[in-house]
């Protein structure tokens, strides 16, 4: 559905990605982990071409990404970044129109089925009556899902999402991720999602990509690929990786020295 064939691409003379490959499997979600400054947000803003790459290529069904027009992009793909923000002013409903910019004619706005399926996409994300709300006004686990309904409002084959439950508790990281894994499985749409926490990738995704220093150290079904060797390798951390009631937990060795007494 959607590779990036030995990429290099970075924001000056060195390069962050370091001939990458990576594929991304159509309907699944794949989660990218690693440690900081490894890439992972660098390949999402690579894949929709924010940042320049110098060698290799990126294709969606075998068409080369550079080659599309930004209009057709954004009818293919969404991108959620690590940080959303909108005018003060400006009500959920408002937020959601802007989704389906890329199909709008230049004589006119939103049609019937664009309005169809803006309201689709606030049910589906729970927020259904909250169109008249400010978005700053919202709880932040609520506007974290008014922007994934944005993104649902675009209606793209895939989705990019960078550290989505980045500043929510538990609760509405479980939430926000739960909501990932039902997008995927109820309604096909293809998710790349930059995590940090292994647990979560274990827990939500389907496949996992773990980059370290621009470069794909392992990639496979979650299983196979959050395992203690990989997880040395990547993060140089120690850990104990087992399946506890049919999800894999990943444990780390952390030693703390005793306080001594006073």
């Amino acid at each position: 559905m959607l590779e990036a064939r030995n990429v290099t691409a970075g924001y000056g003379e060195m390069p962050v990605l370091q001939g990458l490959s990576a594929a991304f499997a159509r309907g699944r979600v794949t989660a990218l982990v690693g440690p900081n400054g490894c890439g992972k947000s660098t390949l999402l803003k690579a894949i929709m071409g924010f940042v320049p790459v110098s060698a290799g290529e990126i294709e969606i069904e075998n068409q080369a990404i550079r080659g599309l027009a930004r209009r057709t992009l954004a009818q293919r793909l969404s991108y959620l970044p690590q940080e959303s923000h909108c005018p003060d002013y400006m009500t959920l409903g408002e937020l959601i129109e802007l989704a389906g910019h890329a199909r709008y004619t230049l004589a006119g706005g939103p049609s019937e089925k664009d309005r169809a399926l803006f309201r689709q996409s606030l049910e589906i994300v729970g927020l259904k009556d909250k169109a008249h709300c400010q978005v700053n006004a919202l709880s932040g686990g609520q506007r974290q899902r008014a922007f994934i309904a944005m993104v649902l409002a675009q209606d793209t084959e895939v989705i990019l999402m960078d550290e989505p439950v980045n500043h929510l508790d538990i609760k509405y990281q479980y939430a926000v991720l739960s909501l990932i894994r039902e997008l995927s499985v109820r309604h096909g749409k293809t998710i790349v999602v930059v995590l940090h926490d292994l647990n979560l990738a274990a827990a939500f995704a389907d496949d996992v990509v773990m980059l370290r220093a621009g470069r794909v150290v392992a990639a496979g079904p979650v299983a196979s690929t959050i395992t203690e060797t990989t997880i040395a390798r990547v993060f140089d951390l120690e850990t104990e990786v087992f399946v506890r009631d049919g999800r894999l937990v990943c444990l780390p060795q952390i030693r703390l020295q005793e306080t001594a007494a006073a």
